[in-house]
């Protein structure tokens, strides 16, 4: 979810679908035959958005309301879900939002302004996944359960939905929930958001455990056993430091980018972070947010930076779209714009590959038992 909840945020995400080149500020040429070579690209490769709130989906059939449901306005699914599949977006990780009773976006950044009461993060929980199911049954998005779903999703032309969570508040202490999570169709779970929650710090509020809690490195144990992925995004470095000595599966940091000595902010990450969750076999999502970048082409520079640390094997795409800051790539519609700046910047087509799908199915492939490999 967004860095900082404000209607900047809001209305360039909900710009009308139109001619990519009046959605997309690229800051750099594209000619036709460039352009033409990205969709070709997904043509022939599985593609993943490894983090993203299509639609926000998150906001339906809601109980309460709060100065955070009151900003992001109405949900869309059915126009972001036409997008996904005009974009030729093989799947994407549909990530439910666990704190979002709490939240309030400010200036200054979406903060935790409550504590739950007992129940009420376990009820969210269901209410969203009860979102993500009636997608599924309305036949507006298939579901991928493993890879093999995937690659059928980009086969047949249609995007398929990975079902995430965004914050492990749901979870509370009882680590039944992981495998009632697994059960639900999730594949995929932040472990912290906005809220400093049982299992450990954020990036965006001062430490209040020191880093994972103990209760957090049976969270993590329990995951790896059961075939979740552990998202580190929003997460200390102290955390991930302590989740990697305790997981025995390769992790994902499914949206950040690198801090540069121009620019730095409490949502990406060091050099030394992202070789740590590669060094364990795991991937980093870049994320095309307004936190330090103004065009599509500062994007592409991002991507390039993070290949360039951690190696290509390493990368992904994580958008955050529909609850983004800023966007610098604000429609489905211009997924193919990825691929396409990519190998028109030299990146050669099995390495561009991999950086739009081929890591993230590796990832997912590793984190399941070999009996749900699909």
């Amino acid at each position: 979810m967004a860095a900082i909840g404000t209607p900047a945020a809001r209305s360039q995400n909900a710009a009308p679908v139109g001619d990519p080149a009046q959605l997309t500020d690229l800051g750099m040429e594209l000619r036709p035959e460039q352009r033409a070579a990205g969709v070709a690209l997904l043509a022939r490769h599985a593609s993943v958005d490894t983090h993203c709130h299509p639609g926000r989906f998150f906001l339906g059939h809601l109980t309460y309301e709060t100065p955070g449901t009151r900003a992001f306005g109405e949900p869309f699914e059915e126009r972001a879900i036409a997008d996904l599949n005009a974009g030729n977006v093989s799947a994407a990780l549909f990530a439910a939002v666990a704190d979002m009773r709490l939240l309030q976006p400010t200036a200054q950044g979406i903060h935790a302004v409550q504590e739950y009461q007992p129940g009420e993060a376990y009820a969210d929980y269901r209410r969203q996944i009860a979102e993500l199911r009636a997608l599924v049954a309305h036949h507006t998005v298939a579901e991928a359960l493993n890879p093999s779903d995937i690659y059928s999703a980009q086969r047949r032309r249609r995007t398929a939905a990975v079902f995430a969570v965004e914050g492990g508040d749901f979870i509370e202490d009882r680590l039944d929930r992981v495998h009632e999570a697994f059960r639900d169709g999730v594949r995929c779970i932040t472990i912290v958001h906005y809220h400093i929650n049982q299992i450990g710090d954020i990036q965006t509020e001062a430490p209040v455990h020191g880093g994972l809690t103990p209760l957090g490195k049976s969270i993590v144990s329990e995951m790896n056993r059961t075939g979740i992925i552990v998202d580190l995004a929003h997460a200390t470095f102290a955390v991930a430091k302590s989740v990697l000595e305790v997981s025995t599966k390769p992790v994902i940091i499914s949206h950040t980018n690198l801090s540069t000595p121009e620019f730095s902010h409490p949502r990406l990450i060091s050099a030394e972070h992202a070789r740590l969750v590669a060094s364990a076999g795991g991937i980093i999502g870049s994320w095309p947010s307004g936190v330090g970048q103004t065009t599509f082409a500062d994007y592409i520079d991002s991507i390039r930076r993070l290949v360039d640390t951690v190696g290509v094997e390493h990368v992904a795409i994580g958008t955050d779209m529909d609850a983004n800051f800023r966007p610098v790539l604000r429609s489905y519609r211009d997924w193919s714009l990825i691929p396409a700046a990519l190998l028109a910047r030299g990146m050669h087509e099995p390495d561009v590959a991999a950086v739009m799908g081929g890591n993230f199915l590796r990832v997912f492939k590793a984190n399941l038992k070999p009996g749900v490999q699909g």
